[in-house]
């Protein structure tokens, strides 16, 4: 996959025309967004470094430095939720049927899933002091309901819980989609004005305990975020968008991220970083678009970012899998945790190399083959790519 292929959509590029709304054209050729396929990238890395600080593998300075770095590290997932949102919209077809849309949404993502739930179910009855799930555990893991049920949400493969998220999000998407290309640019900013107000409003409900359960992985929950990523998104496809420039917003993400030791833990940490994430992701666009300087479309980053949901979702089964050899917070001095981490690093990547050629690439190709018609047996199908940065 390289990241200049384009795909033909109904829907024009950006226009100068100051247009209101989006007009349909049957020709008309979206730009592939490099950037944000690196972006995506970093965000993975983020949640690595997270569960390498839970995981306790430095002790002393070491100790303190990982988790001043990466002790926010989950909010990588608040920015794989809004940047499903905008590549989702950038991408979408205004003819498309929701069947056909959920279809490639499988085929996106539940072959990897079935992998690693697999794999972890194995792991359960081969590894020492791993938790079993019951039957109606797995089946829920299976079918991405998990995240419904706080009890269940970490069920197999931990970080699978955000893919509960994602699947209520593709759900919710063709009737998002037919409300934003019904919204003019101000209601649009509306929209995603509400749905901030929505986060911090949860982030209080969740500080103080206002439910039962913690609102950190349930969907309902999280849907403004990818709320914002389609909102920001049709903005930009409008030719509306009126954000700083990727430098600022690199950096109001970097410090709203840095201020998330300052909050309650766990849904809070959206707060802190929900305006900066929304920002960088069409900064980011728009560069790649007009051609500016983008450090995130670097040729290595991009095919990182290709890895980067194969990786997110191998990594923390190696970082398990580790502990059998390493035990529990083995909190290593500096030049030990960084050898091991390196390591671990080393191994997940390789697997996620693995599982991109080997399960996620054909399995995408199997699952969305089209059938020639019976009355053209010698026609020849002619095959659209996606933006890499479209793969979310």
């Amino acid at each position: 996959m390289t990241t200049a292929t384009t795909r033909t959509f109904r829907t024009t590029p950006p226009t100068r025309s100051g247009d209101t709304t989006a007009r349909d054209s049957p020709a008309a050729a979206m730009p592939s967004l490099p950037s944000l396929t690196g972006l995506r990238w970093m965000a993975a890395l983020l949640v690595f470094g997270l569960h390498v600080n839970n995981f306790g593998y430095f002790g002393g300075t070491g100790g303190r430095l990982v988790s001043w770095g990466f002790g926010a590290g989950a909010t990588g997932v608040s920015f794989f939720f809004v940047l499903s949102g905008f590549v989702l919209t950038w991408s979408a077809r205004p003819d498309d049927r929701a069947l056909a849309f959920w279809r490639r949404r499988i085929a996106r993502i539940y072959p990897v899933h079935l992998v690693t739930a697999a794999l972890a179910l194995v792991m359960t009855y081969t590894l020492a002091n791993q938790p079993r799930p019951t039957p109606k555990q797995a089946l829920s893991n299976a079918l991405l309901l998990h995240s419904w049920w706080r009890p269940w949400w970490q069920t197999l493969n931990p970080v699978s819980w955000s893919l509960a998220c994602e699947a209520f999000f593709y759900a919710s998407f063709p009737l998002l989609f037919l409300l934003l290309r019904r919204l003019g640019p101000r209601c649009s900013v509306a929209l995603g004005a509400l749905s901030v107000v929505a986060v911090v409003v949860l982030a209080r409900a969740d500080a103080h305990h206002w439910w039962t359960y913690a609102l950190y992985s349930f969907p309902a929950a999280r849907l403004p975020e990818f709320v914002l990523g389609a909102v920001t998104a049709r903005l930009v496809l409008l030719n509306r968008w009126r954000g700083p420039g990727l430098e600022a917003s690199l950096a109001l993400a970097i410090i709203g991220y840095f201020l998330v030791p300052q909050v309650a833990p766990g849904y809070s940490a959206t707060m802190c970083t929900i305006v900066g994430y929304t920002l960088l992701i069409p900064a980011a666009a728009v560069a790649d678009i007009q051609g500016l300087p983008s450090l995130w479309r670097r040729r290595r980053l991009v095919r990182l970012g290709e890895l980067s949901f194969a990786f997110y979702m191998i990594h923390l089964l190696v970082l398990r899998a580790a502990t059998q050899l390493l035990g529990t917070k083995p909190h290593f001095g500096l030049l030990a945790g960084i050898a091991v981490t390196t390591t671990a690093f080393a191994v997940s990547l390789g697997l996620s190399w693995l599982l991109y050629e080997a399960v996620e690439r054909p399995a995408r190709r199997l699952l969305l083959r089209r059938r020639r018609p019976a009355a053209q047996p010698d026609a020849v199908e002619v095959r659209r790519e996606e933006p890499a940065a479209a793969r979310d």
